[in-house]
This record gives C-alpha cells, sequence and structure tokens, in this order.
C-alpha cells in the first residue's frame, strides 16, 4: 500500500477511533431501551476511561431534567427545544453527566424517572451521594413528585413555576429544594407552588432545607433562563448526600439582574450561521433587532 493511501485510511479511520477510545462522552439518544419506560437523552462530558488522582475510575455527579408539557410526544428532538440538554448545545458547561427523559404525555412518573436513574447508575459512573433533578412547569410537577417520593436518593432539587400531584410531600423536607414561581404566571398559578409550601410546612412544623422565591412581574415562560444559566447548575453541584445534616446552601438572588446573563458566551446558530451572546440578550431579541434595521 502507497503512503497515499496510507493517509487516506488514516484519515477516515482517525475519528473512529477516537470515538472508540472516547466512548460514553458526548449527547446520546436512547429510544425503547427501558421496556415500558421514557425514552431520553444522555450526556457526558468524561472520558469513560478517567481516573482519579489515586488511579481508580473516578464517579461524577448526575443531573436530572424534566420537560413541560410543550415538549411531550415520542419525537425525542423535541427535548433538544430548550432546557439543559439545548443550553449543552448551545456551549453551557455543566460538570456531570444528564439524563433528561421524554415524557410521552400526562403527568411524570418518578417510578419511570428513577428507571433512567438506575439506567445511568448501571451503565456509567454515577457518583450516588450526588443526583440531581430540575424541572420547569410540567417539568416542575414531576421534580416535587420524584423528590418527594424518592428523597434519601436525590443530592438537591429546584422546581420551576410546577407543583405536585403526589398526595405526600412530606419527604420533600428532607432535601435541599429551591422552588422558583413567578407571580405574573397565568399559565400555572402560584398558588400551585404556595400550596406545595404549605404542606410541607404542616407536615414538619418547619422547612429548614427549602429557598422559595415569588418573583414579581416573573410570567411562565421566563424561568426557562435559569435552566441557561450556569449559576444555577453551580448551586446544585454544591450539594452531596453526605453533607452534614443536608443543608441547603445559600441561593443566589433570582430578582437582582442575573437573568439577564443566561445567555452570556453561549452560540445560537440560524441559518447556518452562529454567533455568540456577549451581553447576556436572547437570539430572539437580536433577531428581532435584525429584522427592524432591515425594514429601515
Amino acid at each position: 500500500m502507497d503512503g497515499a493511501k496510507k493517509r487516506i485510511l488514516m484519515t477516515l479511520w482517525l475519528p473512529i477511533a477516537i470515538g472508540l477510545c472516547m466512548f460514553g462522552k458526548g449527547l446520546e439518544s436512547h429510544s425503547g431501551e427501558l421496556e415500558g419506560g421514557y425514552n431520553f437523552w444522555f450526556y457526558s462530558p468524561y472520558d469513560s476511561i478517567a481516573t482519579d488522582s489515586t488511579g481508580a475510575r473516578s464517579s461524577h455527579p448526575l443531573i436530572v431534567f424534566l420537560h413541560g408539557a410543550s415538549l411531550c410526544g415520542k419525537n425525542l428532538d423535541r427535548v433538544r427545544t430548550y432546557g439543559t440538554i439545548d443550553a449543552i448545545e448551545k456551549g453551557r458547561k455543566i460538570d456531570s453527566y444528564v439524563v433528561a427523559p421524554q415524557n410521552p404525555g400526562g403527568s411524570w412518573s418518578p417510578r419511570k424517572v428513577m428507571q433512567v436513574v438506575d439506567w445511568a447508575k448501571e451503565n456509567f459512573d454515577v457518583d450516588t451521594t450526588r443526583i440531581y433533578v430540575i424541572g420547569m412547569s410540567l417539568g416542575g410537577y414531576g421534580t416535587l413528585d420524584f423528590v418527594a417520593t424518592y428523597p434519601d436518593r436525590i443530592a438537591a432539587a429546584m422546581a420551576l413555576c410546577g407543583g405536585a400531584t403526589v398526595r405526600d410531600l412530606s419527604g420533600l423536607n428532607r432535601v435541599p429544594l429551591w422552588i422558583i414561581h413567578g407571580i405574573a404566571d397565568r399559565a400555572v398559578t402560584i398558588r400551585q407552588s404556595d400550596r406545595v409550601v404549605e404542606a410541607m410546612k404542616a407536615a414538619d412544623n418547619a422547612t429548614p432545607r427549602l429557598k422559595y422565591d415569588r418573583i414579581p412581574g416573573m410570567n411562565h415562560g421566563q424561568p426557562a433562563k435559569f435552566l441557561y444559566l450556569s449559576d444555577t447548575y453551580d448551586w446544585l453541584l454544591s450539594h452531596s448526600l453526605t453533607d452534614e445534616d443536608r443543608k441547603v446552601n445559600d441561593t443566589f438572588d433570582p430578582a437582582n439582574g442575573i437573568l439577564s446573563k443566561a445567555y452570556y458566551g453561549l452560540t445560537f446558530n440560524k441559518s447556518g450561521r452562529s454567533y455568540r451572546s456577549k451581553k447576556g440578550k436572547s437570539a430572539r431579541s437580536k433577531r428581532r433587532k435584525s429584522s427592524a434595521k432591515s425594514k429601515k
């Protein structure tokens, strides 16, 4: 085989070889893998053979993202429309495995969500003391139902503009939990989150691990920005089941303008072109300005 042919074969095989060496790294779709369960995306930023300072295989945290009703169905690509997976694809760096199941419709099933978590645990080096869940709208309901059902397996959780459907919410008091709801939300009234907090207080007369923000002027769509903000994931990942008394760590103030930074450093694509958001403005905002200029 002459040198030119060897170079061509090396060019063709090198990406495959790299992919094999880095198995488990990147975003993968998993459909029909869990009998009777959810289809899901799984993301790993790690080399599957990564080791810690002692040479042992290193374990990593896992974040579960539960989407809202608009992404329900049987097309997994819908789950990439907004949320944690979309944030990753736009450039948000998250030092964790991420699993994002798709709900075909109806309420989220805590059992089926845990089935996906168990799949991740069986197939990857998940740190079982650092499993987190975050969800918005229907996913906010799913988050609280999931945590209330499995409080001893979740290190911390964040529920955006949701509520809860399970009857026993006492388990929520055992988990560092951050609930956020806009007072101007007309799709899911803030009363739904209020009821959750009232039930938590009625169960134990205190909610020492709860952070609850009722944000004036915030509507139903605006909490989605939390899913793109690096501070959100830093807060989740700051907790562990091994923490003394499982204390809830300090949250950042969502009303002080920090959400304007949600899209800092992220890349948005349109018509094959990409540009980087440097001022925290959304792609939609920039498109509106561009369109306005073109009409003048």
